[in-house]
C-alpha cells in the first residue's frame, strides 16, 4: 500500500491523503478521491468494506447452495486487481439509484489469448450480487408493503436488477494482438457480448442465443455448452449489458480508454509507451528500439486509429447491447462545432496527447497538446525556455487563443493554414524531431507537427533562407534591403558634413 496527497478536482488546490494499493496509479487515487464524496483521509480498505458489507448481508437467493462462501471477499479481490468495480451508485450505496458493475476486459487476457471461463465467473458473481440487493431492496423503493408476494412475483422479475458495463475494449483487442480497426476486432466485440447476454440472461425469461464466431472458435464453444447447462427452474430479474462511458470507475480500474472507444494516442499522459502500444508491436514482430528506428525513418510502425473507426465498431455492437454511449459522428460534430458559436467544448479529466521536446536553429522549443475524446486536437502548449520573457509570454498567450479557438470549434486546418510556413527568427536545422529538417520558424514547426500528428497530412520543408547579402534577416522586423540603404544613406550625410 503507498498513500499520495492528490487533489479530487484537477483545479482545486486542497489535498487529500489517499491510501491504496502500490501497483495503482495517480489517476486511481484521483478517482477515489473523486468517489467519496465527504472530506478527510480515503483508505481504499475502509471505503470499499461499505459496499462489501451492504451485499453481504443482503439475504441469499433462493437457488443459492447452502454452505457457499460470502461474495465479498471474491469481490475484494477482484477490485484489488482492478478487473471489476461497482459503479458510483453502488459505491456510495445510492438506493434510488440503478446498481451495477465495470468489468474491464484487458483483465480477462492471459498470454495473449482471452480466458471465457474467468469473464463468466466474474459476470456470474456481479449477477449474484446485483439480484441479492434488488431482492433486499425492491420494497423499500417501490414505497409498498410486501403483500401479496406471489401475485406480484412475475411482474417484480420483469424489472431490471442492476447493469453489467464493459470497458477497456481496444486494450484487450491489443493484447490478443488484434487492430481495432479491423473485421477481427469486431468480430471479438460481438462474440463477447453474446457470450455476455448468456451469462446475463441465465434463469430469466429473456432468451440469449450464440453468435456464430469462426476466428474465435473457443469463445463460441463456451458460450454453447453454457447455454446448454442453463437448467434454472427460479425465474431471476434479468440484467442489463452495456458498455461504459468516461468516469471516475473507469479511471478507478487504470483503463487505457472506456468503453468502446479505440486509443488514439500510442504514449499515455507521462510519454510512456503504453501497454497497449508494447503489446501491438510485439505482435509485429517489433522491439521499441525497432519501431524507433522506423518512425525515425518516416516510417509509421503502428497503423493510425480514425474516427471512422470508432463509428464502424459502434455500428458493430448496436442492438447487442442495452446500453451504448451515443454514436460517434466527426462530420456532424465538427459540422455543429463550427455553426454553433458561443458553446465551448471542454476537455476530458484524463487527457491523452504528446509531448515533444525539440531545438529550432540551436533554440529550444517544448510543445504539449491535450486531446478531446476523440482524439482531435483540443489544447496547445509553446514553451521556448531560453528566450527572453517577452517571447515565452507571447509564445504562450499564442498556445492559449489557440487552444480556446479549438474549443470553441475552429478546425485546425485554419490554424495551420495560418501559421505554417511563416518567416521569423529563431529558424533553421530543426533537431529532435523527424517530422522536419528544417523550419522558418518555431511556429511553422509547430503546426507542421501538428498536422503531420492529427490531420495524417505532411507537410515538406519550406526553402532554407539564401545567405546572400540580399536575402532578408529574418531577426529584423522590417526589410533588410531598406535597412542598407537607409545606413548607406545616412554614413554619405555624415561624410558631407565631416568634409
Amino acid at each position: 500500500m503507498r498513500t499520495v496527497a492528490i487533489a479530487s478536482d484537477p483545479d482545486s488546490h486542497s489535498l487529500r491523503s489517499v491510501t491504496l494499493p502500490a501497483a495503482w496509479d495517480d489517476n486511481a487515487a484521483q478517482a477515489l478521491a473523486q468517489i467519496t464524496a465527504n472530506g478527510g483521509p480515503v483508505r481504499l480498505a475502509q471505503e470499499a468494506a461499505r459496499w462489501v458489507d451492504f451485499i453481504d448481508t443482503a439475504p441469499p437467493l433462493a437457488h443459492t447452495p447452502e454452505g457457499a462462501p460470502p461474495l465479498g471477499r471474491s469481490l475484494s479481490c477482484l477490485l484489488l486487481m482492478q478487473h471489476m468495480a461497482p459503479n458510483i451508485a453502488l459505491w456510495q450505496r445510492r438506493t434510488d439509484e440503478q446498481f451495477g458493475f465495470v468489468l474491464r476486459l484487458s483483465g480477462f487476457v492471459q498470454e495473449s489469448t482471452f480466458s471465457p471461463e474467468q469473464f463468466v465467473a466474474c459476470l456470474n458473481l456481479a449477477c449474484d450480487s446485483l439480484r441479492r440487493l434488488n431482492e433486499a431492496q425492491r420494497n423499500e423503493r417501490s414505497g409498498e408493503l410486501p403483500l401479496f408476494d406471489e401475485n406480484k412475483a412475475a411482474e417484480e422479475n420483469c424489472h431490471c436488477a442492476g447493469l453489467i458495463q464493459l470497458t477497456d475494449l481496444d486494450a484487450c483487442l491489443a493484447a490478443q494482438g488484434l487492430d481495432y480497426d479491423s473485421p477481427e476486432g469486431r468480430e471479438f466485440a460481438q462474440a463477447i457480448i453474446a457470450l455476455a447476454r448468456i451469462a446475463l440472461r441465465k434463469g430469466t425469461r429473456q432468451s440469449a442465443s450464440v453468435k456464430a464466431s469462426p476466428l474465435f472458435p473457443e469463445i463460441e464453444h463456451f458460450a454453447i455448452s453454457l447455454l446448454q447447462a442453463d437448467t434454472h427452474k427460479a425465474v431471476l430479474p434479468p440484467i442489463e449489458l452495456g458498455f461504459s462511458s468516461s468516469g471516475p470507475i473507469d479511471a478507478l480500474l487504470g483503463v487505457e480508454t472506456c468503453g468502446i472507444a479505440p486509443i488514439f494516442s500510442p504514449i499515455d499522459e507521462q510519454g510512456k509507451l503504453r501497454s497497449s502500444t508494447l503489446h501491438r508491436l510485439a505482435s509485429r514482430g517489433l522491439t521499441p528500439e525497432t519501431a524507433l528506428a522506423l518512425a525515425l525513418n518516416n516510417e509509421n510502425p503502428l497503423p493510425k486509429i480514425s474516427g471512422q473507426a470508432f463509428v464502424k465498431m459502434h455500428e458493430a455492437v448496436s442492438g447487442l447491447v442495452d446500453y451504448l454511449p451515443p454514436r460517434p459522428e466527426p462530420e456532424t460534430e465538427a459540422l455543429l462545432s463550427r455553426l454553433e458559436r458561443g458553446v465551448r467544448r471542454s476537455l476530458p479529466l484524463r487527457q491523452n496527447g504528446f509531448s515533444q521536446k525539440t531545438s529550432i536553429g540551436g533554440h529550444r522549443l517544448f510543445m504539449r497538446t491535450a486531446e478531446f475524446e476523440d482524439g482531435s486536437l483540443g489544447a496547445l502548449t509553446l514553451l521556448p525556455p531560453r528566450e527572453s520573457p517577452m517571447a515565452r509570454g507571447l509564445m504562450e498567450c499564442l498556445g492559449q487563443a489557440v487552444s480556446v479557438g479549438l474549443q470553441f470549434g475552429v478546425p485546425l486546418e485554419a490554424f495551420i493554414e495560418q501559421f505554417a510556413y511563416t518567416h521569423f527568427g529563431p529558424c533553421g536545422t530543426v533537431e529532435g524531431d523527424p517530422v522536419a529538417a528544417y523550419a522558418s520558424s518555431m511556429l511553422d514547426y509547430a503546426f507542421r507537427a501538428l498536422s503531420d500528428a492529427y490531420l495524417g497530412k505532411h507537410m515538406p520543408d519550406a526553402p532554407m533562407a539564401s545567405s546572400s547579402e540580399n536575402a532578408e534577416d529574418p531577426l529584423l522586423p522590417f526589410d533588410h534591403n531598406e535597412f542598407v540603404h537607409k545606413k548607406t544613406d545616412a554614413s554619405r550625410r555624415q561624410l558631407r558634413l565631416v568634409s
